[in-house]
């Protein structure tokens, strides 16, 4: 993704028009770009690897769509991602929990403890959520979303979305501190 604008300009040029040179060259160059953002949402590189082609499908379908004056393509494609593992999410699990937190506790964690861990361990640990607790944390956490949007786009009460959130924090804590002994 260090290529300039205009090359990117080109390949999205190329792709409306059905070339399968620029849409192969835009796949390989955004492929490790959507594959890490599926990531954080599936569980296996089988399902990274499903929810990255349909988003590309998607993608190749929708180009004609997309407006610069609206927005980044990084952007764009990374919304179309982050759908994509939604819709995989909700199709294997239940986003219907009515559990709601009035007071979501403060769960804190030993930041020594943090310190001794690498990514791939805390990524490791946020893979073993349930599937909708660990859709919840990904959006709010990693990608920002607050949880009227987060409620939005899985279809859950905004208290539903904090519970989700507090059992995470609960569920990593516990892993964490397991972990340090």
């Amino acid at each position: 993704m260090n290529e300039p604008q205009t090359d990117i300009s080109l390949l999205i040029e190329g792709c409306k028009r059905n070339e399968r040179k620029a849409q192969e060259a835009l796949y390989r160059h955004f492929y490790p770009f959507a594959a890490a953002i599926a990531l954080r949402y599936v569980k296996s590189n089988d399902d990274m690897a499903d929810v990255v082609s349909l988003a590309f499908i998607k993608l190749f379908k929708a180009l004609t769509t997309f407006d610069t004056k609206r927005g980044t393509f990084h952007a764009w494609f990374k919304t179309i991602v982050i759908h994509e593992a939604l819709d995989h999410l909700k199709a294997q699990s239940k986003f219907t929990s009515n559990q709601e937190v009035a007071d979501a506790e403060e769960i804190s964690v030993d930041n020594t403890a943090l310190d001794r861990m690498s990514t791939g361990e805390i990524m490791h640990m946020i893979q073993k959520l349930p599937p909708a607790t660990h859709a919840v944390f990904v959006l709010y956490v990693m990608e920002g979303y607050n949880h009227r949007e987060i409620a939005q786009q899985l279809n859950i009460s905004e208290g539903t979305s904090k519970w989700h959130l507090s059992e995470a924090r609960k569920s990593l804590k516990q892993q964490i501190e397991q972990n340090k002994t």
